[in-house]
């Protein structure tokens, strides 16, 4: 089986992303999903090897780092700018995670009202979201957006 391209990635998924209104809702809610799915593990409890290791190694941090490997298959140059939004994520959930609400319970809201969002988008689309064909597009969404920042800014990828 070939590996599939960067770029056939974002053009399949971009096919069910036509519709303005669904673009900008996703503009909102895909960053919000990933921040809060992030979150939600960054709250889990995690072994005392972790600490041992460093004390913001959590389950959260493992994701964006498994993470950043697959974008690197992907795409390296896409790669870093991830990596760029995963250090603001970072900053961003240490801030919550101060707050006086637990921060699963802040991230758990925030991931129910982000996907209510995108499913009015793909129904303003008429398409169905693309990760029910295949999971790897929960993966590709933030990809998307960044692929129009890079293209802004004429930046290769």
């Amino acid at each position: 089986m070939a590996i599939q391209s960067v770029e056939s990635w974002l053009d399949e998924y971009g096919e069910s992303h036509q519709n303005p209104t669904n673009k900008t809702i996703h503009w909102i809610c895909v960053p919000l999903i990933a921040l809060s799915l992030i979150g939600v593990l960054w709250d889990m409890p995690v072994p005392a090897a972790f600490a041992d290791i460093s004390p913001v190694m959590n389950w959260g941090m493992l994701f964006m780092m498994a993470s950043v490997v697959y974008y690197f298959i992907m795409s390296p140059r896409l790669a870093v700018g991830m990596v760029l939004l995963m250090i603001v994520f970072a900053l961003l959930l240490g801030w919550l995670d101060s707050l006086a609400t637990p921060l699963w319970q802040i991230c758990v809201a925030v991931f129910v009202l982000a996907w209510i969002g995108q499913f009015v988008g793909h129904i303003a689309e008429g398409k169905r979201p693309s990760f029910f064909k295949d999971l790897q597009f929960l993966m590709i969404g933030p990809l998307w957006l960044l692929s129009f920042v890079y293209r802004r800014l004429g930046i290769r990828y």
